[in-house]
């Protein structure tokens, strides 16, 4: 065809343009070589809104945007499709109405057969919809991108399929210490102690994750620092589209005040189970040692009386003997428990601690023998403290024995003395001074769960018939009831320090005399009358033995209300009163009260169990405390009068 052939006539063929017609998802449209708009397809028309007639003739820079025109785009695309054979881009495009899509455009030249170019053929795609989901996509990955990057209360990264760290977060950045720089393209597991890393606990976090979908788990974690936090982690595998496995996301939180508080919480819980246990064994065990107290009573009272009456006899007499040591022993023993249940009588009075250390080392010495060596740390001065002396040295003495039996190789035992200020509620002390005396051994000591048990009643580690498991109840008993506290430290090995806390004497309280030996009992001067009162008919039987053997005339009662009888009958005659505290009815301290109003001048003697309320009785009533022999009632009836 001659090259000045008009253009549109060289694609006039009715079947290259009904192909063309039938095409309506590209606009195929044909420019002369200056750009004017030659032919007009179906697609054309539908993406553009042109019809044929009113876009042939007209330039196709109408269906590019103002900025584009003043940018010379239009002209510029069809010098590259001259030059290079092609032109291919994607841009903002318009419509008639003056609306905008996003399109995909082609633009190739057509050359005559001299190589002249004729015109330029330009295919053109709809894209808005995908150029918008394109859009909407990456606005949400960068949404997704700032909100990862924004939380720092959480390590969020992901790795690759063997575990290596391809991304890092803030949030990694401030629990864990690293920069990305120093993290990326490493492995996981340097975040993990050694142990675990050993036992390649990361390796199965991967392969949990991947077989069950999901792993979460909670243990230490090493940070940048070396320090260790406790973490919670969670692992999941992740997919691509097609379903590949292409890695896993890794999210870590520091979860360590928590556990912490957990914990606290838990030992909370466990100190009030404790205590609550404790004190159901205190109130058993005072309760107990109340009752072994008046059976002792009746068991020592009656065996004095019988060694007094009959005549020796080599066979009979050690019997008697070692049978009242038997009862003794049990004495001591329901002592000891009272001392646990904080139910004993103490005679608190200001002790000097450095006194009572040096006045008893000889004693201390000898018990626990010579291959331990006893040193003592005293400061210059030391302050007295509420205490009492005999209770006191009985619980050093059961101090320096277990010392001793955890040294069976020898060793040392240091005694020390410090006086300290207590703020409120620290130790569990109320606040004030207090003088701290510790004994340390350097013996195998114990392990956590035998320490948290030492001072339960009856709890022993040495074998059977060697310890009652009451030494260290006992001590902690005391300190208690005299207003201080026991605490144990041990461990094995590193021997054991106890420590008893006693509050520094404030006052000038007047120092209980030590009580007085006991020497042979004498009769009562004259027949004095005496009335004896007690609910148990056993202790009561005891008494009046023990009372008439002293020589005094008994008038016994078996409760309260017999006594007033008796009192209403004999009157002035009855010398002196001796009555239980707890009876049914009418306690001893009531029954006192009520003959006080009948006989005011009536000496009175009330017989107390360890750990009864006598605060109402008067101070001018004597009191006698059970088990007692019968040295101890002659001392005290013998103060009547």
């Amino acid at each position: 065809m001659p090259d000045s052939a008009p253009l549109h006539l060289i694609d006039d063929s009715s079947r290259y343009r009904l192909l063309l017609d039938a095409v309506t998802d590209y606009a195929i449209y044909m420019l002369g070589p200056d750009g004017h708009v030659t032919s007009w397809n179906t697609g054309a028309r539908r993406f553009k809104g042109y019809e044929e007639a009113e876009i042939l003739g007209h330039h196709f820079s109408r269906f590019y945007t103002e900025e584009d025109k003043a940018a010379g785009l239009p002209d510029h695309a069809l010098a590259i499709a001259a030059r290079e054979g092609r032109f291919e881009n994607e841009g903002w495009r318009v419509r008639k109405d003056g609306t905008r899509f996003w399109c995909h455009v082609v633009i190739d030249p057509i050359y005559s057969s001299a190589g002249e170019v004729l015109g330029y053929a330009k295919v053109t795609r709809d894209l808005t919809e995908r150029r918008l989901a394109e859009q909407e996509l990456r606005r949400s990955e960068q949404q997704f991108k700032l909100l990862v990057q924004g939380v720092v209360d959480y390590a969020i990264y992901m790795l690759d399929p063997t575990g290596v760290i391809t991304n890092w977060n803030a949030g990694a950045q401030r629990i864990k210490g690293y920069l990305p720089e120093e993290v990326i393209g490493r492995h996981f597991s340097m975040f993990y102690p050694a142990p675990e890393r050993e036992r390649q606990e990361p390796q199965r976090g991967l392969r949990t994750a991947l077989a069950e979908g999901r792993f979460e788990n909670q243990g230490w974690r090493v940070r940048k620092d070396g320090s260790t936090f406790w973490a919670n982690v969670v692992i999941d595998p992740i997919h691509n589209e097609a379903g590949e496995f292409i890695g896993f996301a890794k999210v870590t939180r520091d979860i360590t005040e928590s556990r912490e508080k957990e914990l606290a919480l838990e030992q909370a819980r466990e100190a009030l189970f404790q205590s609550q246990k404790m004190e159901s064994l205190g109130q058993l065990t005072g309760g107990i040692a109340h009752d072994f107290n008046n059976l002792l009573m009746v068991v020592l009272g009656s065996l004095e009386i019988v060694r007094k009456r009959l005549p020796h006899d080599p066979r009979i007499t050690p019997l008697l003997e070692n049978a009242i040591q038997g009862a003794e022993r049990g004495a001591s023993l329901t002592k000891r428990m009272l001392a646990f249940a904080r139910r004993q009588q103490l005679s608190l009075a200001q002790v000097d601690l450095g006194a009572v250390i040096r006045g008893m080392s000889e004693l201390m010495q000898s018990s626990i023998g010579p291959r331990i060596h006893i040193e003592t740390r005293f400061p210059p001065s030391i302050r007295p403290v509420m205490a009492d002396s005999n209770q006191l040295e009985l619980a050093v003495l059961n101090l320096a024995v277990n010392a001793r039996d955890a040294m069976s190789d020898g060793g040392t035992l240091t005694i020390e003395l410090h006086e300290r200020a207590v703020a409120s509620d620290t130790l569990g002390l109320r606040a004030g001074n207090y003088m701290c005396l510790s004994l340390r051994d350097t013996g195998e000591g114990m392990d956590a769960a035998t320490l948290a048990r030492a001072t339960e009643p009856f709890f022993t580690t040495k074998g059977i018939g060697k310890g009652t498991g009451l030494g260290l109840s006992m001590v902690h008993g005391l300190c208690e009831q005299s207003g201080g506290k026991f605490i144990l430290h041990s461990s094995r090995p590193g021997g054991t320090t106890a420590q008893m806390w006693f509050p520094v004497a404030v006052g000038e309280d007047s120092a209980v005399c030590p009580a007085q030996p006991i020497s042979e009992v004498t009769t009562a001067v004259g027949q004095r009358v005496i009335l004896a009162v007690d609910d148990d008919p056993l202790i009561l039987m005891s008494t009046t033995a023990m009372l008439e053997d002293l020589g005094y005339q008994v008038l016994p009662a078996a409760s309260a209300e017999q006594a007033m009888a008796l009192l209403e009958q004999h009157g002035a005659a009855i010398d002196g009163l001796v009555t239980d505290n707890v009876m049914p009815g009418l306690s001893g301290v009531q029954l006192i009260e009520r003959a006080h109003r009948y006989l005011p001048s009536l000496p009175a003697v009330l017989v107390s169990g360890f750990g009864e309320d006598t605060d109402a009785a008067s101070t001018a009533v004597s009191q006698l405390a059970k088990p007692f022999d019968q040295a101890m009632l002659a001392r005290v009836l013998a103060k009547l009068w």
